[in-house]
């Protein structure tokens, strides 16, 4: 594909930029100049954001991950362009957008009853003993997540570095940026890299980081690395869009490959593609994953939020931010940035091998290849670091609220507790990470994990505590009146959407996942320690959830 943008590409993405910039203005202009909330207290002695802007620009760095700048752009351009983003704003309106609401109040309520994790706040959903239990997955999810995201994280700090020091300039291929990044990942010894001192200098970094922001709180910690974090992100990020959309076409020898050229790879619809499930089923699962709902992340940071602060608007805000960084700042820089400098033809190529080969293998190639590329290189992986940490400390923070909610015990002995397990647990990943360890907790906790729980949030949230108490609770304090069709929504479509979305995916994915077909038999072994660590992280949490609610007598108030 050589042809620049269509006149329908040019409608497609002029309508999903201009949609989404009147939503994050109408949203930022209510939070910005609407009512404003009373002073900030505690409540029961439980930490609270010190401000509305704080929290919604912590909860965005939550959602805003390495998918906004990586897997989006891959998806969209895999799965028909402009056409993708059908099916794609349709998931964020009957999916997204309700079930952040839902997590949003499911989190306040739970806050306002001493509950920052989804055990306590599932058990006042439905009175019944299972419910605390199922509540184990908003808490161990989230957790083994994060155990191998620290370490993709640690490679954003280093490519970082590397950018800016041009360590792998000189060497403007993707064969050798493949070598490198594996080299550097300690898959291999190459002229690159050694051995694992490198990568392990940096995930050190990471974790001492991730540490200080948890271990200094909610308001002085999360909050702080959100308000500096995520300005800093969209001031990257935003420079870098202008880097890609002033490259005109930068080699004489290839005038077809320019700005227009790389646009109409994500933007010029495919519409035969629509008739296609699989298109539908990762625009759903885009939306789903991008926003991290199904995670019990967004329900505790709302857990601190007083009872009668706004949660609609706050929600819509927080989406909005997402989807600002995932489709205006994600959708212009890596995909049309490759097509310029590599062509439609092996821009597919590499899209297809996956997000880490766009970001880690094919981007290198090209900021060795446009004046100041270090720089731009150096901002653009940092800007993926931000990312990447803003979401590492919402994942942990479950874990943490729960020893202190259920235990009550002091933050500091809950972040040294937690962190003493996840280094253990994240060793492992490094160490076995070249027999698929990390791919095979990605996919149980990360993508199966996910749409189960949120499935489970939706049933219990609509059909058994019942939408009408749970349209009442959503509305306290409101600055935002959510349609009237959004009751039907919240009744019938999302929790539809989603059992559909959990057997499509369990008849496609999870069968075979599970038989591991295809898998390389030497991996196996290592491939079945990855589940038995996820079966012993969600044993030891549903022994935990029952040792707390026995030791509290908590059962008489939240339990049959």
């Amino acid at each position: 594909m050589t042809q620049g943008l269509t006149a329908s590409g040019w409608l497609f993405l002029v309508f999903g930029w201009g949609l989404i910039l009147a939503l994050t203005l109408y949203c930022y202009s209510r939070v910005l100049f609407g009512r404003k909330p009373g002073a900030v207290v505690e409540a029961g002695g439980r930490e609270q954001w010190g401000s509305r802007l704080g929290l919604i620009l912590a909860v965005a760095g939550n959602a805003i991950g390495l998918g906004n700048f990586l897997r989006f752009p891959v998806k969209a351009a895999a799965n028909g362009g402009g056409a993708f983003m059908i099916p794609y704003f349709i998931a964020f309106l009957l999916l997204g957008i309700p079930m952040m609401w839902v997590e949003w109040t499911i989190g306040r309520m739970g806050g306002a009853h001493g509950h920052g994790t989804t055990p306590g706040m599932l058990a006042l959903l439905w009175k019944k003993a299972p419910s605390k239990y199922l509540g184990a997955l908003g808490i161990v999810i989230p957790f083994i997540i994060v155990i191998y995201y620290n370490f993709i994280e640690t490679w954003c700090l280093g490519y970082s570095w590397f950018s800016a020091t041009g360590k792998y300039f000189g060497h403007a291929n993707r064969e050798a940026m493949g070598q490198f990044l594996r080299g550097f990942q300690g898959v291999e010894s190459n002229a690159f890299f050694s051995g694992l001192g490198p990568v392990l200098i940096f995930w050190f970094i990471t974790i001492g980081l991730n540490f200080y922001f948890l271990y200094k709180g909610i308001s002085k910690g999360i909050e702080v690395l959100a308000k500096y974090g995520m300005p800093l992100l969209f001031i990257f990020g935003i420079a870098l869009v202008i880097r890609v959309l002033t490259l005109g076409a930068p080699d004489p020898a290839a005038p077809g490959l320019n700005v227009s050229t790389g646009l109409a790879f994500i933007w010029n619809p495919d519409f035969s593609r629509l008739g296609s499930a699989s298109v539908w089923l990762a625009a759903a699962g885009q939306i789903f994953f991008t926003l991290s709902l199904g995670q019990g992340i967004i329900n505790t940071y709302a857990s601190y939020v007083r009872e009668k602060q706004d949660i609609t608007l706050n929600g819509l805000s927080t989406a909005s931010t997402n989807e600002f960084a995932e489709i205006i700042l994600g959708g212009t820089i890596a995909i049309p940035a490759a097509v310029i400098f590599f062509g439609a033809a092996e821009t597919q190529t590499i899209a297809q091998g996956g997000a880490f080969n766009l970001g880690f293998q094919a981007l290198p190639v090209v900021f060795q290849k446009i004046p100041l590329g270090q720089i731009f290189g150096g901002m653009f992986f940092f800007l993926l670091f931000i990312a990447g940490i803003t979401s590492s400390v919402a994942m942990t923070q479950p874990a943490i609220a729960f020893l202190e909610d259920e235990f009550k015990w002091k933050r500091e002995k809950a972040v040294k507790a937690v962190f003493a397990v996840l280094v253990v647990c994240s060793a492992m990943v490094i160490a076995f990470f070249r027999f698929g360890f990390l791919d095979e907790l990605d996919f149980w906790a990360g993508t199966f994990g996910l749409v189960v729980f949120a499935a489970i949030e939706i049933i219990l949230f609509s059909w058994i505590f019942g939408l009408k108490k749970g349209w009442q609770e959503m509305h306290k304090g409101a600055d935002l009146k959510v349609p009237g069709v959004f009751r039907f929504i919240l009744t019938y479509v999302t929790p539809v959407y989603l059992l559909v979305l959990l057997g499509v995916w369990t008849c496609q994915d999870a069968v075979k996942e599970f038989l591991m077909t295809g898998k390389d038999p030497a991996n196996r072994p290592y491939l079945w320690g990855a589940r038995a660590l996820i079966a012993v992280l969600l044993l030891a949490m549903i022994v935990l959830i029952r040792k707390a609610w026995d030791r509290k007598g908590r059962r008489t108030d939240t339990t049959a």
